[in-house]
């Protein structure tokens, strides 16, 4: 992907970068050979953004051209409003408090640049306010009253308003951010697309490990994605991209699903959809799901507080009580005499107003079957942790967790009939990747559930494919850009 850098006049831009080409407004807006459909960022350095200027003409026809502007226009309308920018940053309080804290004036300009400032004890402000509002070059007005620091204004400056003190620094950090989104451009051709990897590094649960994260990222350049690792702080960064993996593990009332529900408004292609998300994260949802198309199910009753003493009846005991947000055996219990059962149920019902109950189907091990575009792409058996009725076993009032071994297992060499329920209700859900839980017992095949964002780890679900699932998953990115640019063209 090439970088271009768009100012009124280049000569507002003295600035030499590796790499980066410079060229002014009215050339960007004008010369045909801009409007090709190739993939280009557009860093729009013009001296003003006000309605139907050329800078903002720029950022405009960018995004018509399937460029990626920075700005883009909604930010540029978000600028005008002092009171929405203060409203979006007002997260960022206590970063304020601390990072001013040694300002002795009333006043205070922070000047970003690319994210970065001067001082670099404003750094970790200067990235916050460059992510939330996405103008390559800022300048924010702090006052303090009453020995509380307030944000003033934020404004998007042009390149002719640096001083010339800033501008060695100015290249530095430029340097960084440009280089930083193409530190393989040495090594490879150049990429044909941009993928954001969304997770959260101090997650001890997440669903794949650095190890499979590095292996993304090494296939992903193979097939021509350059990667970057965004965390909870980068939501206003999604237009950055073309797509977006999620690999932090999802649930509905939670920023993972704000990410995928921007990524999908902003045009991105995005593993999980949010759709996928709140389908998956509900245990009613697939319970009734499964219901409807006959696919077969350990015995289940959905449970209210008017039906609690049919559970006994219906399903005996012991038997199993989810949470319908339940995820990696929390919020899922199995329970063994009534009076156990009537706390449980109390408990889990203070929390919504429906819960789940199923009989208990004991195993040795459950399939995981992995599913990708409507294909099978990996099958996995989990077996229970020692000494334990699930595959992840807890201590209560302990920190961390057990698990039980995991064997991966060839397709082909799977059940046919575990497959192809799997199969059956993955596509039910999407085309996205899913991972359905199925017991087997005897001949018979019950689904216990989808899980919209799977574990991909390496050393298990990699164990037969290696890092060829890597470039599976990483292909089908490729395959659904191509696609969604070619519906935009």
């Amino acid at each position: 992907m090439s970088i271009l850098i768009v100012v009124d006049n280049p000569r507002d831009w003295p600035l030499d970068l590796p790499g980066v080409s410079v060229v002014s407004a009215r050339t960007y807006l004008t010369d045909p050979a801009y409007g090709e459909g190739r993939s280009v960022k557009v860093f729009n350095l013009c001296r003003s953004y006000r309605y139907q200027s050329l800078g903002y003409y720029v950022s405009l026809l960018a995004e018509a051209r399937g460029h990626k502007p920075l700005p883009r226009v909604s930010t540029m309308e978000d600028l005008k409003s002092q009171n929405l920018v203060r409203l979006l940053t007002e997260d960022l309080d206590a970063l304020v408090q601390k990072s001013l804290a040694p300002i002795k004036s009333d006043t205070f300009e922070l000047s970003i640049y690319f994210g970065r400032n001067v001082a670099s004890r404003h750094d970790t402000l200067s990235h916050q306010l460059f992510s939330l509002l996405q103008a390559p070059l800022l300048r924010a007005h702090f006052e303090r009253h009453r020995d509380q620091w307030r944000l003033r204004s934020v404004r998007a400056i042009a390149a002719s308003d640096i001083p010339p003190s800033h501008q060695d620094f100015v290249v530095e950090a430029a340097t960084a951010y440009f280089m930083g989104h193409r530190r393989h451009a040495h090594k490879r051709p150049a990429p044909r697309f941009d993928l954001a990897i969304l997770h959260d590094p101090d997650n001890a649960e997440s669903p794949s490990n650095p190890r499979a994260l590095q292996k993304f990222e090494k296939a992903a350049e193979d097939v021509g994605l350059a990667v970057e690792f965004i965390t909870r702080a980068d939501l206003a960064r999604l237009p950055e991209f073309d797509a977006l993996f999620i690999r932090d593990t999802t649930f509905a009332n939670h920023y993972t699903y704000r990410f995928s529900r921007r990524a999908s408004a902003e045009g991105l292609v995005v593993i999980d959809d949010p759709d996928s998300i709140l389908r998956c994260n509900n245990k009613v949802y697939l319970a009734e799901l499964l219901s409807r198309h006959n696919i077969p199910a350990p015995r289940t009753l959905m449970v209210h507080p008017d039906n609690v003493g049919q559970i006994i009846y219906s399903l005996g005991l012991p038997c199993v009580l989810k949470q319908p947000d339940s995820s990696f055996s929390l919020g899922v219990a199995k329970v063994e005499s009534e009076s156990e059962l009537l706390v449980k149920v109390n408990e889990l019902l203070q929390k919504s107003e429906l819960i789940v109950a199923q009989e208990w189907l004991p195993t040795e091990f459950d399939w995981r079957v992995g599913i990708l575009d409507r294909r099978p792409l990996f099958v996995c058996k989990y077996f229970m942790a020692a000494g334990h009725w699930q595959i992840v076993k807890r201590e209560p009032g302990r920190r961390g967790y057990e698990e039980g071994p995991v064997k991966a297992v060839a397709v082909a060499e799977a059940p046919e009939e575990v497959v192809k329920i799997a199969l059956k209700v993955a596509n039910l859900i999407g085309d996205g990747l899913y991972g359905v839980d199925i017991k087997q017992v005897g001949n018979r095949c019950y689904v216990i559930e989808v899980n919209d964002n799977p574990n991909v780890d390496a050393g298990n679900e990699d164990g037969v494919l290696k890092d060829a699932l890597y470039r599976e998953v990483m292909g089908s990115f490729v395959r659904r850009i191509e696609a969604r640019k070619r519906v935009n063209a």
